[in-house]
């Protein structure tokens, strides 16, 4: 990668540190979890970490002030875009090799048909419906008195005499219709209390939903970031890629793997090695992590695509400790492992540490996922269990919103790169196996 002013800068800033600190590159970069190699190609200038985690992480082990970390930070962003405008284009495919449809596109999803709700209508009738039955009957004997009384006016003593026997009809029928009416009234007035206790349980359930919002908004008491285009040595691995040779760029760089995977549709093939880095907000109340759990989410035959190797036999001599992650297990466990250091006169084991762990601001951790398959195509993702003081939670981990996705290349065609010829080559003509 042609180098520029503003990488020279960033490189510089990066030897300032590492002189300062006095570790060697193997002993800083155990830490940072990079090889040795790539710490020196960061200090030499020759590339440029893709994440700024692992530039803030160098900061903090070396013990730089804000101001420092302000001006590595920037010099970084500047740095980090001089590579991207010299990396080189990726080149256009050919129309007979670009697959038509390389990944499904999910089927949009039906909108749901509203559900018939009507509860309100059905309370009213009985309301209503006592009003015009009293009011009937009551109002119906007015008229049959009145009648006897007006038709025999010529004849006074008739009249007065037979007046009162239709008057004490009534008077007999009147409390039978008043009573009649108020027990009407009254059933319709129970029946429209009786009706209200059915809706009332519908208040309450509204509140508990509401009431823990303030609780979600809380923001999380750490920061987390992750790293998912990881090669072992920072240089060995293999993605299946559905494009012919011919269409394929040649490998990049592992700063810029993510742009070279993202633009040639890759998916990890055999192993997905993800970097977790996770770092406390406070400097003082430390954050326990609990533990880290794979879930997998979906499960289908390998994608019947061409293996690329990005190349062999390269790297440094310290192999991290990490968590082992066997996909093919119908229930994965993220299992501790140690790690290996061959850098000096006599090799040593890094030993493994298992959860329980501790970060706050200026003590962050870094949890590195070794996630393996033979025959699937998996996907996954990780979720952390997390306490502080007396909050806890989980904590999904995925890549950008999406599971990470790792697939088995068994029987696959195979290609590794020839830089002397400058194209692609099977396994058989580089002398490569497996």
């Amino acid at each position: 990668m042609p180098k520029d002013t503003a990488v020279e800068e960033f490189a510089r800033l990066v030897r300032a540190l590492k002189a300062r600190d006095g570790r060697s590159y193997e002993a800083l970069g155990r830490r940072l979890s990079v090889s040795a190699s790539t710490l020196h190609r960061y200090c030499s200038g020759a590339t440029v970490p893709e994440e700024y985690a692992v530039v803030e992480r160098l900061a903090l082990l070396c013990g730089a002030d804000e101001e420092e970390r302000r001006a590595l930070e920037t010099a970084w962003t500047e740095a980090n875009r001089a590579r991207r405008r010299a990396a080189p284009p990726v080149p256009t495919p050919a129309p007979t090799s670009v697959p038509s449809a390389p990944e499904p596109s999910p089927e949009p999803k039906p909108e749901p048909e509203p559900e018939p709700f009507a509860p309100d209508p059905e309370p009213t009738a009985p309301d209503s419906s006592p009003d015009p039955e009293p009011s009937a009957p009551v109002s119906s004997p007015d008229p049959e008195p009145s009648a006897p009384v007006s038709s025999p006016a010529p004849e006074p003593a008739p009249a007065a005499l037979e007046a009162p026997r239709p008057r004490r009809t009534p008077s007999l029928l009147t409390p039978l219709l008043v009573t009649a009416a108020v027990a009407l009234v009254v059933l319709a007035l129970a029946a429209a209390l009786l009706g209200h206790p059915s809706r009332t349980p519908s208040a309450p359930t509204t509140a508990p939903t509401s009431s823990p919002s303030p609780e979600k908004e809380q923001p999380l008491p750490f920061t987390w970031t992750i790293g998912s285009q990881l090669w072992q040595g920072d240089c060995g691995h293999t993605y299946l890629v559905d494009r012919a040779p011919r269409a394929v760029a040649p490998p990049p760089v592992t700063a810029d793997a993510r742009a070279w995977a993202g633009a040639h549709g890759a998916v990890h093939g055999g192993e997905t090695l993800v970097r977790v880095t996770v770092q406390g907000r406070s400097p003082s109340t430390a954050v326990v992590l609990h533990a880290l759990h794979v879930r997998v989410v979906g499960r289908a035959a390998p994608p019947p695509w061409d293996a690329y190797r990005m190349g062999e036999g390269c790297g440094g001599a310290v192999t991290p400790r990490h968590f082992a992650v066997d996909l093919d297990r119908p229930r994965p466990l993220a299992k501790p492992v140690d790690g290996h250091d061959a850098s000096g006169a006599e090799s040593r084991t890094i030993p493994a540490v298992s959860f329980p762990y501790k970060v706050t601001a200026s003590d962050p951790e870094e949890l590195l996922v070794s996630a393996r398959t033979a025959g699937c195509d998996c996907r996954w993702y990780l979720e952390l269990e997390w306490s502080s003081g007396d909050r806890s939670g989980t904590v999904r981990i995925t890549d950008g919103g999406k599971p990470f996705r790792t697939s088995g290349i068994a029987g696959r065609p195979a290609y590794a790169y020839d830089t002397v010829e400058g194209r692609w080559i099977t396994a058989a003509e580089s002398g490569q196996s497996g």
